[in-house]
C-alpha cells in the first residue's frame, strides 16, 4: 500500500525542527529557476494525443510496474504545468537533468531504496536508443518522456513519505504529515535545475539521525560487497576471558572486519581469549544491545556471524520510518525507541536534553505499539487502574486463591466512578461482581504502587502511557520487555522536571515537594508534547557508532514484506 499523503527517532535523532513542508514552491536552491513552459518540446498533434492518452489510462507498458494509476494525480498535476509537451528531452536527446536524473533512480540503493521500482535496469537501453544516430520517433519521445516522470514521482513520493504506510501495519500510528505535490514540485523545481540532486534534497527528512544512517547504509552496503562468508563455530556454553576458543584467530579477523577491533590487534597466543580480543567482543556486544560483559556466549557469536546484508535491511527499513516522520514538531518531542528501550527527549534538533532506559512491554502477548500522540497532563501519586485484562488473567485468579490478596498488596475494589467497595477480604458476592465486569481494582497510590510515583498521561485509545516503578532492578537487564504494554521510566523526576519546564511555577524543588506530597495530584500541561513511540534496529548515533538491536516484536520481518511488496499491485 502506498502513502496518501505524508514517523521519528527511534531512539535516533529525532527531533522539533525549523524547516518547513516541501511545497510545490520549496526547495528553489541550485535551481536556474522555474522557466517558461515554452522552453520544453512542443508536441504534433498525434504526439499531443498519444501522451493525454498515456496520462489518462494511467498505464505505461514500458515500465517496470506499468499500472500507476496511484501516481497519476501527480502525473497529470505535472503534464498540466508542463503544458503536455516534452520535459525530459530536446531535439530527441535527452536533457542534462534528465540524465543526472537517471543516474540518481539507477543508484536509489544509496538511499536504501530499490532502483527496480523506479526503472534503474531499463534506462541505458532507453538512452542508447535515444542517442542513436538515426533519432527516435516522436512516440519513443512521448513514453521516455512519461517513464521519467513516473520513475522521478514515485522516488520523489518514496523518499519523502516512504514506499510504505505505516497504518499498515501499526494502526495507533498516524501523526500528521506533510503534503507533497509530487508533480508541480518535479515541474517547477527539477526539469530547469542547475543540479537535479540540490533540489532534490529538502525532499528527505531533515534530521541529523536521518543523514548519519544514510552514511551507515553506504558503509555496510560497501562491507556487504566486502564480506567472505566464513562463520565463527558456535559455542554450547559461554566462554569466559581467559579461556580456550579455537576460533579466535577468525574471532580477531571479525572483529577488525567489523570495526570493533583495531586492524593492528594480535591473535593471543595458544587460542586464548583474552585481552584486546575481549574488549573487542564488548563493543561489539554493547553496539548491539547485548550484555557487554565480554562473555562470548551463543547469542554473541550468533550476532556476530549474521551477514552484512541484513545488516543493510535494518538500515533500509530504519531510513522508511524515518520517512514516516512529520519534518517538523509544534514543541520538541519524546521519543521512546522500544527494540532499544531507550527514551530521548530533545532540547534541539538533533540534540537529547534527556536520555535514559526504559522497560517496554513483552515480545509474547502485551507489546508496546508503535503510535505517536500529544502529551497532555502528569499525575503525582496516581491510582494504577488495573485494566479488565489485567484483572480477568491475573488478578481474580489470585484472589480466587486469597481472598485478602488485595489488601496485602494496598489494592481496593471500587465502582467506575470511583466509590470505594472494599479494600479488606473480598467477599463471593464482590468477586461475582468483578468477574461480570461490574467493578474495578485498583491499586492505592504510594511507593510501592505498580506506578510508582508518577504517570506521564498521552492519552490514546490503548490506555499506553510512561510511568515510574518501585522494581528499578530491571533497567540494568541489557534486554527490557517485562511490561503489560505500558513504558517505565527509569529517572521519573529527570523527566518530570524536563516534562514540566515550561509550567510557569514548577521549579525542581516543586516537583520534589510533589513527590513526596502522598496525595494524587494532576497537573495539565502549559503546552502539549509530542511523544513518538517507535521502532528502529538500526541506529546511527552522534559518536559515529552504529548499533543494531534484535526485532523485538518481528515488525522488522513484516515491514520487510511490505516493502518489498510495494509496487506488487502496479504489475
Amino acid at each position: 500500500m502506498k502513502p496518501m499523503v505524508l514517523f521519528v527517532s527511534f531512539g535516533l535523532c529525532f527531533v522539533a525542527c525549523s524547516h518547513g513542508t516541501v511545497s510545490s514552491d520549496s526547495g528553489r536552491s541550485g535551481l536556474a529557476g522555474a522557466q517558461n513552459s515554452s522552453e520544453a518540446q512542443a508536441l504534433t498533434p498525434a504526439g499531443d494525443q498519444e501522451l493525454r492518452s498515456i496520462v489518462a489510462s494511467g498505464k505505461l507498458p514500458e515500465l517496470q510496474w506499468p499500472n500507476f494509476s496511484q501516481q497519476s494525480a501527480a502525473v497529470k498535476e505535472f503534464y498540466d504545468e508542463a503544458e503536455y509537451r516534452l520535459a525530459w528531452s530536446r531535439g530527441g536527446k535527452p536533457t542534462a537533468q534528465a540524465t543526472e536524473l537517471i543516474g540518481i533512480l539507477e543508484n536509489a540503493e544509496q538511499k536504501g531504496l530499490d532502483s527496480k521500482d523506479y526503472d534503474g535496469e531499463r534506462w541505458p537501453e532507453r538512452l542508447k536508443e535515444l542517442q542513436a544516430p538515426a533519432g527516435s520517433s516522436e512516440s519513443a519521445l512521448v513514453k521516455f518522456d512519461v517513464a521519467l516522470t513516473v520513475s522521478a514521482i514515485r522516488y520523489g513520493t518514496d523518499l519523502h513519505l516512504g514506499k510504505v504506510d505505516p497504518r499498515t501495519l501499526h494502526k495507533d500510528f498516524d501523526p500528521e504529515r506533510e503534503k507533497h505535490n509530487a508533480g508541480a514540485f518535479l515541474w517547477r523545481n527539477v526539469v530547469h535545475a542547475q543540479s537535479v540532486k540540490e533540489v532534490l534534497a529538502p525532499v528527505e527528512p531533515p534530521y541529523p539521525g536521518y543523514h548519519r544512517t544514510l552514511l551507515a547504509l553506504q558503509r555496510y552496503l560497501r562491507m556487504s560487497r566486502q564480506e567472505v562468508a566464513d562463520p565463527l563455530p558456535q559455542v554450547q556454553k559461554p566462554i569466559a576471558p581467559g579461556q580456550q576458543y579455537e576460533a579466535v584467530a577468525k574471532l580477531v579477523q571479525r572483529l577488525q572486519f567489523l570495526g570493533d577491533l583495531p586492524a593492528s590487534a594480535t591473535v593471543p597466543a595458544s587460542q586464548s581469549y583474552s585481552g584486546e580480543v575481549v574488549d573487542g567482543v564488548k563493543r561489539f556486544q554493547a553496539r548491539h544491545g547485548l550484555e557487554a560483559a565480554g562473555k562470548l556466549g551463543p547469542q554473541t557469536i550468533t550476532e556476530l556471524n549474521r551477514s552484512m546484508t541484513e545488516r543493510v535491511q535494518a538500515l533500509r527499513l530504519t531510513l522508511e520510518r524515518w520517512r514516516w516522520v512529520p519534518h517538523e514538531f509544534t514543541q520538541r518531542p519524546i521519543i521512546v525507541n522500544i527494540p532499544e528501550f531507550v527514551l530521548r527527549a530533545y532540547d534541539a534538533p538533533g540534540k537529547p536534553g534527556l536520555t535514559m532506559p526504559v522497560v517496554v512491554g513483552r515480545a509474547v502477548r502485551t507489546q508496546t505499539p508503535v503510535m505517536e500522540e500529544d502529551m497532555k497532563y502528569v499525575v503525582f501519586w496516581p491510582y494504577w487502574n488495573v485494566p479488565p485484562s489485567i484483572l480477568r488473567g491475573e488478578i481474580i485468579p489470585k484472589i480466587t486463591k486469597d481472598p485478602a490478596y488485595l489488601q496485602k498488596n494496598g489494592f481496593e475494589v471500587a465502582t467506575y466512578s470511583g466509590q470505594v467497595v472494599t479494600d479488606g477480604v473480598v467477599n463471593e458476592e464482590v468477586l461475582a461482581q468483578l468477574r461480570a465486569g461490574k467493578l474495578m481494582v485498583r491499586q492505592k497510590p504510594g511507593p510501592k504502587n505498580a506506578l510508582g510515583l508518577v504517570k506521564f498521561i498521552f492519552p490514546n485509545d490503548q490506555n499506553i502511557y510512561l510511568h515510574s516503578t518501585p522494581a528499578q532492578s530491571l533497567f540494568s537487564q541489557a534486554r527490557r520487555d517485562f511490561s503489560h504494554g505500558c513504558i517505565r521510566v527509569e529517572d521519573p523526576k529527570a523527566l518530570a522536571e524536563w516534562v514540566l519546564r515550561n509550567n510557569p511555577g514548577w521549579t525542581r524543588e516543586r516537583i520534589e515537594a510533589a513527590f513526596q506530597a502522598q496525595k494524587e495530584q494532576q497537573v495539565n500541561l502549559t503546552n502539549a508534547i509530542p511523544v513518538l513511540i517507535v521502532y528502529g534496529t538500526a541506529i546511527a548515533k552522534e559518536d559515529g557508532q552504529i548499533c543494531f538491536f534484535d526485532d523485538l516484536y518481528g515488525y522488522d520481518k513484516a515491514l520487510g514484506k511490505l516493502f518489498e511488496q510495494a509496487y506488487a499491485s502496479a504489475r
